[in-house]
């Protein structure tokens, strides 16, 4: 029983090593450089980053920093999770074995911390503004 069970997962780490394979030949075929949608996500990856160096306010940059950190990880998370129930794919990684790089890294993180940069600036409701921006980002 213990050998069976054993056989069982080693075939299905075997299918995922497949399954990575053939993503990343789909992604040399096809995408490597040559696409507008490749490059727009290269730019959802390098865009916010160079607008954050700009406008983070310097004298709360750990703060600031720490708090993208945790939007960083939870929305890690939470991504990794809807992609392992099969609910999200990303046609058009910038790298493979990473698919959602520029949201999990740089599109969603530095969007919420000038967010909540500017609600802390202005004195203004964090969580109205919060889901504002949630609403914004899903469509």
């Amino acid at each position: 029983m213990e050998k069976q069970r054993i056989e069982q997962f080693d075939n299905i780490v075997k299918m995922g090593k497949e399954g990575q394979k053939a993503l990343n030949e789909y992604w040399l075929d096809y995408f490597l450089y040559t696409s507008f949608e490749y490059w727009l996500m290269v730019s959802l990856l390098v865009v916010p980053l160079i607008i954050l160096f700009f406008q983070i306010d310097k004298s709360k940059i750990f703060f600031m920093g720490f708090y993208g950190y945790s939007i960083h990880v939870l929305f890690g998370y939470i991504d990794l999770y809807a992609k392992n129930l099969g609910f999200l794919h990303y046609p058009i990684p910038i790298i493979p074995m990473i698919p959602g790089l520029s949201l999990d890294s740089s599109f969603i993180p530095v969007t919420f911390m000038l967010v909540y940069q500017w609600t802390l600036n202005h004195k203004k409701n964090y969580y109205f503004f919060f889901d504002i921006s949630s609403f914004g980002i899903c469509f």
